[in-house]
């Protein structure tokens, strides 16, 4: 994996992005995002490559049928060929394992290989056709645009989820303009820089504690590894939706924010209004509205919500742990939701409670099982052994680099997030927006503008620097 982001860093995003500004023509343009997004999937998925496009297919296909003949029958017939194809490849070894557990079976689990990022294109592809089919997209009769659609580059195999009418203008008509890549590539290069330095160095930590036995841990070992891992999470995931958005941006496409510092909040629903978000609004329109939404009692409400969080946690992938993750988060959600003075608690007592069912629950979901999940829970709760043996691996995780680079995570995370976001996604300090002082302002805005993009130059390089060294680069959000 190293290897390939530095091809994709240093070779195949510079050759494609000039390439593209060099095309006057927007068709021609088009045609090159699609070779570049199809030899960019195949780097990865040289086989997949072929059902990836087939599955766009289908989706256009189903898509001039539901216009044209027949509304429902279509939409049912996509619905089951874009479910059943993700059911086949990312859940049928864990149903016939599970079967197996339950009832003592022998039937033979499949071996079937993952293809990378299938979640996110094939909830792409259904939010489509079913926008179709209520009216609120215009049927495209370019294939080779929706191929685009559901194929472009910067986010088809880690999101965000983009919904087709979020972005039918700009497949159809869009411009290039500096000051829109500049900050573009800004923006790509502070989420390089996330999960690089932060989110790979909270890697290295939470996988040392998480592939341990149980019974050498402790209490501080195991929150050690939990925190670790909701470190690392986050700033993986929110690296790679900047580097998506920033690399968008470059590009001309506009993508929704995924992430809105989900770690100052005080509550779940808070927490799910920022984290993830163009999953959460994918599952709220097409799942969670159709059951009924919050219109029909409290009792049903939160039936939807827990139904929700269930298939959002079997989204994320073939495991029970996610499973549990999901209803964990939405057992939570049911206590909110006929408890709502817990949405109104201090705000700083609000965030600890979130901080601990959010660490709690990732806890769950780094897990590779239910039971190992169960003593890791334990640990972190009753692990009272501070023998020589138990200090002593937990003195080796904390390394002056991750030490270091939990405190960044940390400050990162909240306030001093908001601003680097602010600054180095929307170009609020542009030269020309001035501070209301007239040229003092300008001058002002001229040197942070400077400033920021010769530390963005320089976080390029030490991330390059980083990878080159080979140094642990996981990809935690490929397999979803």
């Amino acid at each position: 994996m190293t290897f390939s982001s530095l091809v994709f860093i240093c070779i195949f995003l510079p050759i494609v992005f000039t390439l593209h500004c060099a095309i006057p023509s927007l068709k021609v343009r088009n045609a090159l995002l699609v070779i570049a997004s199809l030899l960019f999937y195949a780097f990865g998925e040289p086989i997949y490559v072929l059902l990836m496009i087939a599955s766009a297919f289908m989706n256009y296909l189903s898509a001039i049928l539901i216009d044209r003949v027949n509304r429902k029958l279509f939409l049912v017939v996509a619905i089951v060929l874009n479910i059943g194809t993700l059911s086949v490849f990312k859940y049928a070894g864990f149903a016939v394992t599970s079967v197996n557990n339950l009832f003592g079976s022998g039937i033979p689990v499949p071996q079937i290989a993952l293809p990378i990022g299938i979640s996110f294109f094939t909830f792409q592809a259904l939010s489509y056709v079913i926008d179709v089919y209520r009216g609120q997209v215009d049927v495209q009769k370019s294939f080779g645009k929706v191929l685009l659609y559901i194929s472009f580059f910067p986010q088809l195999i880690a999101g965000p989820i983009v919904k087709y009418r979020d972005i039918e203008l700009e497949i159809n008509d869009r411009k290039l303009e500096v000051k829109e890549i500049a900050p573009g590539l800004r923006r790509f290069i502070v989420g390089l820089a996330k999960k690089v330095l932060i989110a790979n160095t909270m890697a290295v930590t939470a996988d040392n504690i998480f592939n341990s036995d149980i019974n050498e841990l402790n209490i501080i070992l195991a929150w050690i590894g939990a925190l670790a891992y909701v470190m690392q999470i986050y700033f993986d995931f929110s690296g790679y939706s900047d580097m998506a958005i920033g690399l968008g941006r470059m590009f001309g496409f506009h993508f929704k924010e995924n992430f809105n510092h989900p770690y100052i909040s005080t509550n779940i629903k808070e927490f799910w209004r920022r984290w993830h978000i163009s999953l959460s609004s994918w599952f709220k329109d097409y799942v969670y509205i159709p059951l009924g939404g919050n219109q029909k009692g409290k009792l049903r409400t939160a039936i939807n919500k827990i139904i929700v969080f269930f298939l959002t946690g079997l989204w994320h992938g073939a495991n029970w742990t996610f499973v549990a993750w999901g209803l964990f988060h939405g057992l939570f959600s049911f206590i909110e939701e006929f408890i709502p003075s817990i949405r109104k608690l201090p705000k700083l007592i609000g965030h600890i409670y979130l901080m601990v069912v959010v660490t709690v629950g990732f806890a769950i979901f780094r897990a590779d099982s239910l039971s190992y999940a169960g003593g890791f829970l334990a640990k972190m709760f009753t692990g009272f052994d501070f023998s020589q043996e138990y200090m002593s691996l937990a003195l080796r995780q904390l390394t002056p680099w991750f030490i270091v680079m939990f405190i960044t995570a940390v400050v990162c995370m909240g306030t001093f997030e908001k601003l680097v976001t602010r600054i180095c996604g929307s170009g609020v300090c542009d030269a020309n927006a001035g501070d209301g002082t007239g040229a003092t302002g300008s001058r002002k805005a001229a040197i942070l503008e400077t400033a920021l993009y010769v530390i963005a130059v320089l976080l390029l390089v030490w991330c390059v620097l980083r990878l080159s060294s080979g140094s642990y680069n996981p990809f935690i959000y490929f397999r979803f």
